[in-house]
């Protein structure tokens, strides 16, 4: 098997042929420094694919303007990139492929492994090694995201975890205690039981079964938990005892105890959530914004624990810088990327869009004051960033292997296979991807 990424390389390695490409491998450099020979004064144009609609692409903008203000010779061209975050991946592969593609690119997470891999990336290493930069200032798993094969090719752009939200309201109204930072996995469930209730349509948690990232990184923190790993060398790991006993937490509440709300899309639960028919839910910050219409009072929770370990997960997405063979075109990035994830400019930009800062300096800026007060239930997540001890692995393949456990998950949850049956058809399935 081979990803989509590497089947559009393929098909446009003759183009790179003709191009004389001097870009090979992780990196994508050759060993020299991408930015080596840049003028700061050199007039230049670069790209920024931001990811972002709506409000956040022009707040994406006002920043990109005020930087040129600062630097008049650095002219940026913003724009989202794609139609949706989701589709940025394909844009990209194509562009490699057609030898078009951005200086700065928004990137999730998950995708670090392929990009890596495509021979497009700067090497950043040195840049964000450099005491000037703080690199040690950004949450341990989001620099490990964006790591590969010991060469940095991004700069966090997002950093989040998963915890637990729930409804006041409800829990006061069933009688049943709040959810507590020592909480375990079992009782989750009896709440989940107790929250539940039929006549209503009341759930008292829900999962997501569409099969994406949503279904699978879900998963983690309860392999972890458990003591297990995502793989084992190159090799699927994720099929161990600690994955099959991580996937029965989650089959008992979906289907002995229908206890959960299974979401075949992603986009319903936070709704039904936020209008008062599920009693829990795990999820990220980013709902935060969701609930600020909630009609009921809300608190926020670490994830349950397994022997007192409450590791959560991060999703951190990245700023991936690429290299196009111009020292002025890459050090330009650099120094905007570097500026962009300053904490003076970082508060302009993800706690504007209710995002958490990316670095723990920024805890004692009026603007994170604001933005707690403005997002309950902020500062906790942000607090919970010490949980996030591990990352998802940076391999290309990752990506594969990911719709492969989700399914295995969907159809666990869904009551049509057993978690071992499920969890050994996911690893043969996504052995030959990883091996490539």
């Amino acid at each position: 098997m081979v990803t989509l990424l590497m089947r559009l390389l393929a098909a446009g390695s003759a183009v790179c042929l003709l191009g004389a490409c001097s870009m090979n491998g992780t990196g994508g450099d050759n060993g020299k420094d991408a930015a080596a020979g840049y003028d700061p004064g050199a007039a230049v144009t670069i790209t920024w694919w931001t990811g972002q609609t709506t409000e956040a692409e022009t707040v994406a903008e006002k920043l990109a303007a005020e930087y040129h203000s600062a630097h008049p010779n650095v002219t940026i061209k913003t724009s989202p990139g794609a139609t949706t975050t989701d589709d940025l991946l394909t844009k990209l592969s194509a562009g490699f492929a057609g030898g078009s593609y951005p200086d700065i690119s928004y990137a999730f997470g998950s995708w670090a492994g392929e990009l890596g891999a495509s021979g497009r990336t700067q090497d950043l290493t040195a840049f964000v090694g450099d005491p000037s930069f703080a690199w040690q200032e950004m949450p341990a798993a989001a620099r490990a995201t964006a790591t590969i094969d010991g060469k940095v090719i991004g700069v966090p752009a997002l950093v989040d975890n998963l915890a637990v939200i729930y409804n006041k309201e409800l829990f006061d109204a069933m009688g049943v205690q709040y959810p507590s930072d020592e909480w375990t996995w079992e009782d989750f469930r009896s709440a989940a039981q107790k929250l539940t209730d039929s006549s209503t349509n009341t759930y008292g948690t829900a999962y997501s079964v569409s099969g994406s990232e949503d279904t699978t990184w879900h998963l983690w923190p309860l392999l972890w938990q458990n003591g297990g790993q995502i793989l084992d060398g190159k090799k699927p790991g994720f099929n161990s005892e600690a994955g099959v006993k991580a996937l029965e937490t989650l089959r008992v509440m979906a289907v002995d105890d229908k206890s959960m709300y299974l979401d075949q899309t992603d986009e319903k639960y936070v709704p039904l959530f936020a209008s008062g028919h599920i009693g829990m839910i795990i999820n990220g910050p980013w709902s935060l914004l969701d609930l600020k219409k909630a009609r009921f009072g809300y608190g926020v929770a670490g994830l349950p624990g397994v022997n007192g370990d409450h590791q959560t997960v991060s999703g951190p997405d990245l700023w991936v810088l690429f290299n196009h063979d111009n020292a002025n075109q890459a050090g330009a990035a650099r120094d905007f990327i570097k500026w962009l994830t300053s904490a003076a400019t970082d508060a302009k930009w993800n706690l504007t869009v209710g995002n958490l800062p990316l670095r723990t300096s920024e805890k004692d800026t009026p603007e994170f004051q604001r933005y707690v007060h403005e997002y309950p239930g902020g500062q906790k997540f942000f607090d919970n960033l010490v949980n996030a001890k591990q990352a998802r692995p940076t391999v290309a393949g990752y990506e594969t292997m990911s719709r492969n456990v989700g399914d295995a998950i969907a159809e666990v949850l869904q009551g049509a296979k057993q978690p071992r049956q499920a969890l050994d058809e996911a690893a043969k399935k996504s052995a030959s991807v990883l091996d490539n």
